[in-house]
């Protein structure tokens, strides 16, 4: 059910931005994405180290996703401490590459210098991590993908979805789990072995 939202999701998306620059622009000849591919989406994106960019450039690498907001302290901070447990785990394991994404639910104040300044707070800094801040409705727009719920409480406080969801290398969704102080063994195993498929 999950993976058919999604696809709905995903063709609405691209279907409203028909005007917007194709993403198939920047493929190799031949190279032709999944149509349930994340990078299709047309949507560019501000990352903590005040660069743009769009998911298609990820292409290649396993991609590993959360939606947070750094002024959150309840959920967010388990879930930062997941993402860095499974990323020490997947990398003891595998010399794959995998790019561990956290998507701001709170765009408004999650600027890239909060963001780089969270990061460095966390010890989330080397290349593998990158904190996205887009806009309102980029952001939207991702969540429903993600099948990520969340809600603004006060100007500084939302309730919202614990999802970890993984990416292969075309970028095409292929596992989620819930978050937050989880046994990470079966998703490290799930990033890996997605990883090795591609």
């Amino acid at each position: 059910m999950k993976r058919i939202t999604y696809l709905f999701a995903l063709v609405a998306l691209l279907s409203c931005n028909r005007n917007q620059p194709n993403s198939s622009e920047n493929l190799t000849e031949g190279e032709v994405l999944d149509e349930m591919s994340i990078f299709q989406l047309p949507s560019v994106w501000n990352t903590h180290r005040g660069t743009q960019i769009e998911f298609q450039e990820l292409k290649g690498e396993t991609l590993v996703v959360v939606m947070i907001y750094t002024a959150c302290k309840t959920a967010c901070p388990r879930l930062v401490a997941d993402m860095r447990g499974i990323e020490g785990s997947v990398r003891s394991k595998t010399s794959d590459r995998v790019k561990y994404i956290l998507v701001s639910i709170d765009p408004k104040n999650d600027t890239p210098e909060k963001l780089f300044s969270f990061a460095k707070e966390n010890g989330m800094e080397d290349d593998q991590w990158i904190f996205l801040q887009g806009t309102e409705e980029s952001t939207r727009d991702f969540a429903n993908i993600l099948a990520v719920k969340y809600k603004e409480i006060s100007p500084m406080d939302f309730s919202h979805s614990n999802i970890i969801s993984v990416f292969d290398k075309k970028g095409v969704l292929k596992y989620q789990k819930e978050g937050l102080g989880l046994e990470n063994q079966d998703i490290v195993e799930q990033i890996i072995q997605i990883g090795a498929n591609n």
